[in-house]
């Protein structure tokens, strides 16, 4: 079968001539074939077009919904116009203002210990810690007292030899007095020649001696009233040692010098101290204050409100529990320099503790409230009111209304601004997808009214333009 199909093909090409193809017939026939073709064609796509036509004019009409206009329910805040200042939110620490290391004034046993004295202890101011063996210290003051009581008695019997001898002097001088009229009268005599020279010289011996007395009793007197005054000196001696004596005995008590809390102890019963050991380590419980740092612009700005940091008052919390327990207080003091490892200047501000709160203790961290700048004819109006960086939106008649501002400080999650409002403007605080000029806007309505508007839906910060759905 191979070699006959081998033999057709041979034959096939041997007998075939362009004369057989170029006959009419078979031309003609190939011609029609064509036109059959393409009025087949033709008519399927007259078909299809007809087809097409026919059901777009009988589709049945879809109903179309009239377009209306989106009302966005939004939260409102009405706009108040005055003064405001910022809060600083600040973190501090809590120090005892006042401390005290009680050391041993007399050295001794002690024989008695407070039982309050602990660390952590609260003590009154006066409450007694402890007591060294007082003997000795009782025995000084008995000597002292003694020896004072002598001084005084000889001090007695100076004062009385001083009125003697001043007496004395007055007896001398009337003596004196006496024995110079006798010479006056001598005198007299003698030139009238009723005495004689002898007895006038007599007299004057008499004037002389009278003086000498005079003098001696003078010197005596003077010599009286100088141990009078070292009797007083020896007197005020003694009194001091009795003061020292007395004051030591009084210190072989030891006392707590103000309402005090206890941070270390040292003393037991049977302990032998010295003069300047340490006994305990306390605390004022009534003088706390917390050490904030103000950065160069915070502490700057409030300068330039006020003129001086200085008694500013603050709010001091103390997270215990989870809750915060507030505290009141007020700048008392600045550093001294500036605190350039925390990159700022240091302020401390006392703490009052009422009697209801729980009691602060050093070391404790809290978080402090410090008033700002007060900026004048300002608006305090919440961060998320804010479009962009210097435009807001105000409800008037419906309608948003947007008002240029400038932000000026924040405070927590509100910014302090200033600008186009004015008090009593009802400014929008929800987010709109749409913000612009014109959006329509409403308050939501009462629980038992039905709900006729669309929620605002959350969205970035920026503008939209108006549009209706």
């Amino acid at each position: 079968s191979i070699e006959e199909d081998a033999n057709r093909k041979r034959s096939d090409v041997a007998f075939h001539t362009p004369d057989a193809d170029r006959s009419p017939t078979r031309r003609v026939i190939l011609v029609g074939k064509l036109l059959l073709q393409a009025l087949l064609a033709g008519a399927i796509l007259f078909g299809a077009y007809k087809g097409m036509q026919q059901l777009i004019l009988t589709k049945p009409e879809v109903p179309t919904r009239q377009a209306r206009e989106i009302v966005y329910t939004v939260q409102t805040a009405p706009v108040e116009i005055r003064d405001h200042a910022p809060t600083l939110n600040l973190y501090g620490e809590i120090r005892a203002a006042r401390t005290a290391d009680l050391r041993a004034l007399v050295a001794g046993e002690i024989i008695r210990v407070n039982p309050d004295l602990e660390a952590g202890a609260t003590l009154d101011a006066g409450a007694e810690l402890v007591e060294i063996d007082p003997f000795q210290y009782r025995g000084a003051v008995t000597e002292a007292r003694a020896n004072l009581t002598e001084a005084r008695a000889g001090l007695v019997e100076a004062r009385g030899r001083v009125a003697t001898e001043e007496g004395n002097v007055e007896r001398a001088l009337e003596q004196l007095a006496f024995a110079e009229r006798d010479l006056d009268r001598a005198s007299q005599l003698r030139e009238s020649g009723a005495v004689t020279e002898r007895t006038v010289d007599e007299r004057s011996l008499i004037v002389s001696q009278r003086k000498q007395a005079v003098e001696q009793r003078r010197n005596a007197l003077a010599v009286e009233r100088a141990r009078v005054e070292q009797q007083q000196a020896a007197i005020e001696r003694l009194e001091w040692r009795l003061a020292q004596a007395e004051k030591n005995l009084s210190d072989t008590v030891l006392k707590a010098p103000f309402d005090a809390v206890v941070r270390e102890e040292n003393a037991a019963v049977g302990r032998l101290v010295n003069v300047n050991d340490v006994i305990a380590a306390l605390y004022d419980r009534n003088a706390l204050e917390v050490r904030l740092t103000l950065s160069d612009n915070q502490y700057g700005r409030i300068l330039s409100d006020t003129g001086n940091v200085i008694g500013r008052p603050v709010e001091v919390l103390w997270y215990i529990g989870g809750e915060p327990v507030r505290y009141e207080g007020e700048i008392v003091r600045v550093g001294a320099d500036a605190a350039l490892a925390r990159g700022g200047i240091d302020a401390f501000a006392s703490v009052r503790v009422t009697p209801d709160q729980p009691a602060l203790r050093p070391g404790a961290f809290v978080e402090v409230r410090v008033a700002d700048r007060t900026y004048e004819n300002s608006a305090r109006i919440p961060e998320a009111a804010l479009y962009g960086t210097d435009h807001v939106y105000v409800m008037e008649d419906g309608r948003t209304v947007r008002r240029d501002v400038r932000p000026v400080a924040f405070d927590g999650t509100h910014l302090i601004v200033e600008g186009d409002l004015a008090s009593g403007d009802t400014l929008i605080v929800t987010r709109l997808d749409e913000a612009g000029e014109g959006v329509r806007v409403a308050e939501p309505k009462a629980p038992s009214e039905p709900e006729a508007q669309t929620p605002a839906p959350s969205a970035a910060p920026g503008d939209a333009p108006q549009g209706t759905r």
